[in-house]
């Protein structure tokens, strides 16, 4: 089984050999990754990797028409690593997926699943847990405590990654799911939740988020560390977003994925085997040299920024902001039910439009 993971990066050098050897594990076979400006070194670690069979490397430099991320996307719809991949999934490179079932890899994962053709890998989001200083060490032992099961707001606490065979059925890669179905194949496709639970037929269409209140995590959760330690987190402010060509992270940003509620160590159980792999790449002295250099500017670049005010701000209100509470039940409740209401509202002033025109 050939399983394609497609990712886009930015100034990632020193999280990417940790991130490469935790899917290699889980059972990833190819690695599409673009690149885009970097400064860290993360282009030259890629075309280095690239020599040693790790992955493929695709510079993505701009202007992009959409963004980085979707400019790539489009670039690896028409790439041979695509249509060679028997199972697909785009992801970035803060985002781990841990399989709780079987051995731990895709393989056992499908199987559990069987006859899926899509699983809906949904988030499970890592606090900071008031960790301040970058470290180089793995990000997985670092950061151990996430958002409750279950928990009905913020809404990008349910958002999903999928998994997806490459059978046809759909013709473009999208950040979250696959795009443009091939409508006579829908009636073949099965989507299911990461506790293997048959989803609506509405998913097979569109839908980004997996039932509000579930457990969706039985079989497969992808770990989400969005946030990291504080300094890395304003030099992830610094870099933008990768599905747009600019776009702040901000205290916002910061407060609705800071939770630090249940631990979680489900991820240690790649630990043996992705750190064999991880000291197999830093074996290489090249590698080695590649991310010690990224280490060294993650810190410089950090000591830059709190020279301008504006990140010194942000950095400081990191400093006096705790974790995030959980809402209480009826006041989730009522944050869902007032996006409901303006998603019924939206939804109605587009079908007054289109009966208009």
């Amino acid at each position: 089984m050939r399983a394609l993971a497609i990712t886009s990066v930015k100034n990632e050098a020193a999280f990417l050999l940790e991130w490469l050897a935790h899917h290699r594990t889980v059972g990833f076979t190819d690695f599409l990754v673009f690149s885009n400006d970097c400064s860290d070194g993360t282009a030259e670690m890629l075309d280095r990797l690239a020599q040693l069979g790790w992955l493929t490397h695709q510079p993505n430099p701009g202007p992009w028409n959409a963004g980085p991320q979707w400019d790539a996307l489009k670039a690896a719809d028409r790439h041979p690593l695509k249509a060679s991949a028997d199972w697909i999934a785009v992801l970035d490179v803060d985002e781990f997926v841990t399989i709780k079932t079987g051995d731990g890899t895709l393989g056992a994962l499908i199987s559990a699943c069987a006859p899926a053709t899509a699983i809906a890998m949904t988030w499970r989001l890592f606090g900071n847990c008031g960790k301040v200083a970058f470290e180089d060490a793995p990000i997985t032992e670092q950061f151990t405590r996430a958002a409750p099961v279950g928990m009905l707001w913020p809404w990008r606490a349910s958002m999903f990654k999928t998994l997806f065979a490459n059978d046809g059925t759909y013709g473009k890669l999208g950040v979250h799911r696959p795009r443009s179905p091939n409508s006579a194949r829908l009636k073949s496709a099965l989507w299911v939740d990461g506790s293997g639970r048959k989803l609506p037929p509405l998913y097979q269409r569109q839908k980004l988020f997996t039932p509000l209140g579930s457990d969706p995590y039985a079989l497969v959760q992808l770990n989400h560390y969005a946030l990291g330690a504080m300094e890395s987190y304003i030099v992830k402010c610094d870099r933008g977003r990768a599905n747009r060509e600019a776009g702040a992270f901000d205290l916002s940003y910061w407060v609705e994925r800071n939770f630090c509620d249940d631990q979680d160590t489900s991820a240690a159980r790649y630990a043996g085997a992705a750190g064999a792999l991880r000291a197999e790449l830093m074996a290489d002295p090249e590698l080695a040299a590649l991310h010690a250099r990224a280490v060294a500017w993650r810190m410089e670049r950090f000591a830059q920024l709190m020279l301008e005010e504006p990140y010194r701000a942000v950095f400081g209100r990191l400093l006096l902001t705790p974790p995030s509470r959980p809402l209480a039940p009826d006041a989730m409740q009522r944050m869902v039910t007032l996006g409901l209401r303006a998603n019924d509202a939206k939804n109605e002033t587009k079908l007054a439009k289109q009966e208009d025109s």
